[in-house]
């Protein structure tokens, strides 16, 4: 498309428009009580209350609780990443290591991309404890590009 001198080029849709609402999130990680403080392309930064309603049976928390918020910020981060494009991302291996055991208290989960590509991400995300900021658990998650169902394609049926 030729432009007349002066005029720009329309601006590209910004993530913010395209991202799903974070702030009503699905029953399963409004359970876990992920909160996301800020999203974009190459950082994701959330924070999560930890606590009885995330033990195991022996009073610690459980690493599914790690597990899930690793894969929630990751797949959040690399879906901002290419939703301009008119996809978003899909886990497809998530590797969690579990550093040190917590019985309750808040953690800072952040994630950071190593490798961003035209079919797969990959992530890196630290839990750190918010009060001292030591390591509690990390992960790394592979993600794949994928477009956005049409509209009509997840339309519920009436």
């Amino acid at each position: 498309m030729d432009r007349q001198p002066g005029e720009t080029a329309p601006a590209a849709p910004s993530n913010e428009r395209l991202l799903p609402s974070l702030e009503r999130l699905s029953p399963f990680l409004a359970a876990l009580g992920i909160e996301f403080e800020s999203v974009d392309p190459t950082r994701v930064v959330a924070g999560l209350e930890l606590g009885p309603d995330q033990h195991t049976p022996w009073g610690v928390v459980h690493g599914g609780a790690y597990t899930t918020a690793i894969e929630s910020v990751a797949s959040v981060g690399a879906s901002a990443a290419v939703l301009h494009r008119g996809q978003f991302a899909v886990g497809v291996n998530n590797v969690t290591d579990f550093v040190r055991p917590m019985v309750k208290g808040r953690v800072r989960v952040v994630a950071e991309p190593i490798h961003q590509g035209s079919t797969q991400q990959l992530w890196q995300v630290n839990i750190t404890r918010a009060d001292d900021g030591k390591l509690v658990a990390r992960g790394q998650v592979r993600l794949q590009n994928v477009d956005l169902p049409s509209p009509s394609a997840t339309a519920q049926p009436q």
